[in-house]
């Protein structure tokens, strides 16, 4: 049985991008559903990942070793991440699972030092992993 994701639960994002490394910067949940509470939270549903947005996030790509700054939002969670038997207002029920996909979307590039000046990478987004931190331990899914 998974523990429900409530407002407050942290999100960890992992260093790997893909190719990149990022310097995590957690972000928070925020629950939306309107009649059920966990814990005395509101208890987050399917499309509240989507309301993650951790700005002014620091990564490196290869030899572009200048840090560059990006976005860090949730891309997906995985299937173990949602209910199959607790919803509400309709939607699946948010569960800590085990890891999510993340995007992190470049705002300012990474740079390449060189002596002609530093040259910036021209991939503009990375995909890596994330996870929950919950506050609930006592609540479950009733799978």
């Amino acid at each position: 049985m998974e523990q429900i994701i409530v407002s407050g639960d942290v999100v960890n994002f992992l260093p790997p991008f893909g190719s990149a490394i990022i310097v995590p910067v957690p972000g928070a949940m925020v629950g939306s559903a309107a009649t059920v509470m966990t814990t005395s939270k509101p208890t987050c549903v399917e499309g509240d990942e989507k309301k993650v947005v951790v700005p002014g996030v620091a990564y490196i790509n290869g030899p572009h070793v200048i840090p560059g700054v990006g976005i860090l939002t949730i891309d997906k969670l995985a299937s173990d991440q949602l209910s199959t038997k607790t919803t509400s207002g309709g939607k699946k029920v948010i569960l800590k699972g085990v890891q999510f996909d993340a995007k992190l979307t470049v705002v300012t590039p990474a740079q390449k030092p060189t002596p002609a000046g530093p040259i910036p990478d021209t991939v503009m987004s990375f995909m890596g992993k994330g996870m929950f931190v919950n506050t609930n331990v006592t609540v479950t899914d009733m799978a």
